[in-house]
């Protein structure tokens, strides 16, 4: 293999010829072997936008030579476009709160610019990748924008994901609205409620957890980039600080703001914190959702046998015409995997120190996967389960019929106590409670049939 030498502050290192990172790249990637992953091309694409937008505004004001600038932004756009993607080369866990990240990204623009301009990789003469491409910038401001870059382009989609569960499950509502069936409150009878009642009550969850996750959005608009090393803009020139968030919005489709407070933009990442905790609590609802779809649906013989969820595949290798509920298993699993992602998301934020979060990468990949995970888990639970559903009318009412707990409705007519009898008579003899009410000659039949008429009852 062809090499080049390159060299940093602790020494020289062999880097293949071909190469387009460099030696701070090669030594965060044996240094940082955490994963076995690399950088989401999510947040690759965002580093690359935010070089972009910098070059843009650095030679705006007089700060990058026209040469230079053109090759740095043809080679951001490249990246930006899926091109060398396989040249980022590090973990997305690392040590340096993310420098490994960003000279990888300064030395890959900096590399593809130098062949640009027809010269050979690691001539750092031609284009430097901290003194050019990362001009007026530190890894403390470029890398939480890149971040909330990331998490908004994701969060973005993950809404758009649970917005059409929300919406699947508004259609079961209507579906579903003239099935009675009998509730149930601590797993054990209590009174009929309509199934589309049910699922009405799941949407409006879901709906909350949008309005959760809009809210969480509006916190990744503000970045701190032009903060430089710790909010205070050191080395960056105050017209490059003012251009910096509406160039990149434009760049990104994003409408970003400068930071209220650049310092308190680099010190904190409660936002994140914030985005992660509107996840954490929509993946509780979607898994809610299916432990009781998986109890409705227990059977076929059985369960409660109340609906029918599509099946999928063959749920097992011994068992004959077995079949699972794979569907809301995997979104309870997916749930597991965000929630526990919140955790280290939540001990992250709380680990800066001063003026700087080090834990910034691992909170990130954790968010960035649980974005990813949430979007994918509620896209199968809408399209391969909820949309699916069928009920069986017959079923439910059957259990509604022989249920104890319609009793409920006789105790205004009865009192607490004789109703309570009547149960318990019902569950000794194996009687329905109509049958028992009948036999006792309490109440006339016409009584007996407009009391225990379920649809009065909901």
């Amino acid at each position: 293999m062809n090499m080049r030498i390159e060299s940093d502050s602790i020494g020289t290192r062999q880097i293949p010829a071909d190469a387009y990172y460099g030696v701070q790249s090669l030594r965060g990637a044996e240094n940082f072997r955490i994963t076995g992953q690399r950088m989401r091309p999510e947040f690759i694409i965002s580093i690359a936008q935010i070089k972009k937008a910098c070059a843009i505004c650095n030679h705006a004001i007089g700060q990058l030579d026209k040469a230079i600038f053109d090759a740095i932004v043809q080679a951001c756009d490249e990246i930006i476009d899926g091109k060398l993607h396989d040249q980022f080369i590090c973990d997305p866990i690392q040590g340096g709160a993310g420098t490994t990240a960003n000279m990888n990204a300064n030395e890959v623009i900096a590399n593809r610019a130098i062949e640009i301009l027809g010269g050979t990789k690691g001539d750092y003469s031609v284009v430097h990748p901290n003194d050019h491409v990362n001009h007026a910038q530190s890894t403390n401001d470029v890398i939480p924008t890149a971040a909330k870059l990331t998490a908004a382009k994701l969060l973005k989609n993950a809404i758009a994901q649970v917005a059409r569960l929300r919406d699947a499950l508004h259609g079961k509502e209507a579906e579903f609205h003239n099935i009675i069936k009998m509730g149930r409150t601590q797993m054990q009878d209590a009174v009929p409620i309509r199934l589309g009642a049910e699922f009405g009550a799941y949407a409006k969850a879901i709906s909350r957890d949008i309005a959760r996750m809009e809210r969480a959005l509006l916190e990744m608009y503000p970045i701190n980039l032009g903060g430089t090393a710790v909010g205070t803009a050191l080395n960056a020139d105050p017209a490059y600080v003012d251009k910096l968030a509406p160039v990149l919005g434009e760049i990104c489709g994003l409408p970003l703001v400068r930071a209220e407070d650049l310092v308190d933009g680099t010190q904190n990442l409660d936002a994140f914190a914030y985005v992660s905790a509107a996840l954490k609590t929509c993946a509780i609802s979607c898994s809610k959702i299916a432990n009781d779809l998986r109890l409705m649906s227990s059977g076929p013989r059985c369960g409660f046998e109340e609906i029918n969820l599509p099946p999928m595949q063959n749920g097992s290798s011994i068992m004959p015409g077995k079949v699972n509920p794979v569907i809301p298993e995997v979104m309870s699993q997916a749930a597991f995997c965000i929630i526990g992602n919140d955790v280290a998301i939540t001990m992250a934020a709380e680990a800066g120190q001063l003026e700087l979060n080090y834990a910034e990468p691992v909170l990130y990949h954790k968010l960035f996967e649980s974005l990813v995970v949430l979007s994918g888990a509620v896209d199968t639970f809408t399209d391969n389960c909820i949309v699916g559903i069928t009920a069986n009318s017959e079923r439910c009412r059957e259990l509604v019929d022989g249920s104890v707990g319609v009793i409920t409705a006789i105790c205004p007519k009865l009192g607490y106590k004789d109703s309570a009898d009547i149960a318990k008579t019902a569950i000794a003899t194996g009687e329905s409670v109509r049958e028992v009410l009948k036999s006792k000659h309490i109440l006339s039949d016409d009584e007996i049939e407009k009391l225990l008429d379920p649809a009065s009852m909901v």
